[in-house]
């Protein structure tokens, strides 16, 4: 991982629900690895639309969308059918086109998978672009 600045003024933390179904598991009756990858999207859509950012509207206004760029993923320990599972996210680092988050799926208190995520922000065509002031001001407000 390389180094990043982390931010200080907000140490908010979003706060996602959801319920393990049958079709998130394998023929073990665990949680399929590249679901909690779905999961963790999940709550990223959630956290940006809880902070007030239309990513439809970025998109069509601005041209401007956010990628996954990078991530770092460790899977701890299982989850299957009927768990009822907590994602949370925390802003770690805003640059000037990357976001950095820390994701972890909880059971109760259990980590169950934990990921650092770098977002970019680039036009649809695939060139960085610079995170808008108002996307950047909505992501670091305080709640």
């Amino acid at each position: 991982m390389r180094p990043r600045t982390t931010l200080d003024q907000s140490k908010a933390v979003h706060r996602f629900a959801l319920r393990i179904w049958y079709e998130d598991t394998d023929q073990a009756g665990i949680v399929y690895h590249a679901n909690y990858l779905k999961f963790i999207e999940r709550a990223r859509s959630d956290w940006v639309a809880g902070r007030g950012v239309d990513q439809t509207a970025m998109r069509l206004e601005d041209r401007t969308v956010f990628a996954v760029r990078q991530m770092d993923a460790d899977w701890l320990r299982p989850a299957v059918f009927g768990d009822a599972l907590v994602v949370e996210t925390r802003l770690a680092a805003l640059g000037g086109v990357r976001i950095v988050l820390d994701q972890c799926v909880l059971r109760d208190a259990t980590a169950l998978f934990r990921a650092e995520v770098e977002l970019v922000c680039m036009t649809r065509e695939g060139r960085p672009l610079r995170v808008p002031e108002r996307v950047r001001m909505a992501l670091t407000d305080p709640w």
